[in-house]
């Protein structure tokens, strides 16, 4: 365990709630001291949804560490379940009940005999799983609770439905787009003539997880929720998995024909190559897009990619191989999947990254400075430091990553708002210079404010003369390599033949 002011992946705890508060009328109870308890807090600030049902914080204090916390814990889930009258509630651990060594399942056993509803304690390590790990894990316990339920009583269904379909797996609270890519999935499947029979866990009820058997198979749209979930089912009752992401033009085909492959399997007669190709030439504008003028402009430019493992290892596919974009590295935070996203994107890139440090991201961004990023909130942090813009296209998460807009990342659709993402997280051609040029902004202004301005140096006013003629596209390159440069061999101040010393040492 390490203290972090930043980190990409949350606590266990996080994890649990959002699975608990992704259900229907599902209540966590988090046994934690109070400064554990902002997931509210982050949640009706984020997800800008109407209703959500809040979790409740059985909070540890010095009362509590003096008399022992059984009977409050106890107290706070019958209350729940007597005020609320919850189909489940979720016992949620923390690192203080677990350094603290409470027997949690002995509270749930004492709880279940005054609840009307069920309880369950979470069963998820929390000093070595992470947010996401601890979320599959969650979803896992929760189903697999409901279907042993249901066999015991003789409810599960024995068939399937008539005609195909899917359960997705994996849409949450929380989730990087979620919402959107749920929608546009449900219209896929709509134009393939696959029902949906379920979407777990969010705003589902725990109710219908035992018709979970019915579908023909389950799609997991993302590694890192719903795996354990999908291969569970497959195990239990042999329902098929597809776990291809359809983030792309060419990952969202393959998706498509492993979807037909499935079904015809059991007895389906489908063919969707038609739909593949009408998709991929009228809706889908990124196949037009990537033989365009604009996007050649971009061909061979250089990006870094960083993320989790499913958006990180699409998008690195998307530049390279349908955007002839330069991948100089790709990386991610879940280095507990570090094997499947090196599989994935090595061919496409020229070095992969698999750490949870923001700072040595921030450090490999610089040393290589490219034309533009693609991952988190703190990526397009380093960006603004180093003036090089960067694409969001992974949590962690910010309010600007809920859009009210229609914005999904998969399907067709979602091919049209990457490229357009991809695009504008390029700084193109002249801009800066046009603008210089035509007005716009004070250029002589911003350029004292780069990412060395709490540095030692200074710059004389030749200095700055000679810099302010270097067109603004490159400027800020140049400027950090003059800095680079007078810092290496101890120059204080910064005037033109600095400069130009600095400019032959590159080559420039």
């Amino acid at each position: 365990m390490k203290l972090a002011y930043w980190m990409y992946a949350g606590p266990a705890h996080i994890g649990t709630l959002r699975i608990a508060s992704s259900f229907k009328n599902v209540h966590a109870i988090m046994h934690a001291p109070l400064g554990d308890d902002y997931f509210n807090v982050m949640r009706s600030m984020l997800s800008r949804e109407r209703d959500f049902t809040p979790v409740t914080t059985s909070v540890v204090d010095r009362h509590v560490l003096a008399r022992g916390s059984q009977e409050k814990v106890v107290d706070n889930i019958t209350r729940k379940d007597a005020e609320e009258h919850p189909d489940l509630i979720v016992l949620t651990p923390t690192c203080t009940s677990s350094i603290l060594q409470e027997d949690l399942q002995n509270f749930v056993e004492r709880a279940r005999i005054e609840a009307k509803g069920d309880v369950l304690l979470a069963d998820v390590n929390h000093y070595r799983a992470n947010e996401l790990q601890a979320a599959d894990r969650t979803l896992h316990q929760i189903v697999q609770y409901y279907i042993e339920k249901a066999r015991k009583k003789g409810e599960l269904p024995t068939t399937k439905t008539e005609k195909p379909s899917v359960n997705i797996i994996g849409i949450s609270t929380l989730g990087f787009h979620n919402n959107h890519d749920c929608t546009e999935l449900k219209k896929l499947m709509g134009d393939l003539g696959i029902e949906v029979n379920a979407v777990i866990p969010e705003g589902a009820s725990v109710h219908e997880l035992k018709n979970l058997p019915k579908a023909w198979f389950n799609l997991v749209p993302y590694r890192e929720l719903g795996l354990m979930t999908a291969n569970y089912l497959q195990a239990e009752f042999g329902t098929p998995c597809v776990d291809i992401t359809p983030m792309g033009v060419v990952e969202t085909a393959r998706c498509i024909r492993k979807i037909q492959q499935v079904i015809n399997e059991q007895g389906a007669n489908v063919d969707y190559e038609e739909y593949i190709n009408e998709q991929t030439l009228y809706v889908s504008q990124a196949a037009w897009f990537s033989r365009s003028i604009d996007c050649q402009n971009l061909t061979g430019k250089k990006a870094v990619v960083f993320g989790d493992n499913t958006h990180a290892a699409a998008l690195t596919k998307i530049l390279s191989r349908e955007m002839g974009i330069h991948v100089v590295w790709a990386g991610t935070y879940c280095k507990y999947d570090a094997d499947w996203f090196r599989e994935q994107v090595s061919e496409y890139c020229d070095e992969v990254l698999i750490t949870d440090d923001h700072g040595a991201i921030g450090d490999a961004i610089a040393r290589v400075e490219p034309s533009a990023i693609f991952g988190t909130q703190m990526e397009r942090h380093v960006g603004k430091r180093l003036d090089i813009p960067c694409g969001v296209i992974a949590a962690p998460i910010h309010v600007q990553n809920f859009p009210i807009g229609y914005k999904p990342f998969l399907g067709y659709e979602g091919t049209n708002q990457i490229t357009d993402l991809i695009y504008n997280s390029f700084t193109l051609g002249m801009e800066d210079h046009l603008l210089e040029i035509f007005g716009g902004h004070d250029t002589k202004e911003v350029i004292t404010k780069g990412i060395s301005a709490e540095s030692d140096l200074s710059w004389t006013k030749d200095g700055l003369a000679e810099l302010n003629k270097i067109p603004g596209f490159v400027r800020g390159k140049v400027k950090r390599n003059t800095e680079k440069f007078a810092r290496d061999r101890g120059f204080k101040d910064i005037n033109a033949e600095v400069l130009y010393a600095a400019k032959e040492a590159v080559g420039a």
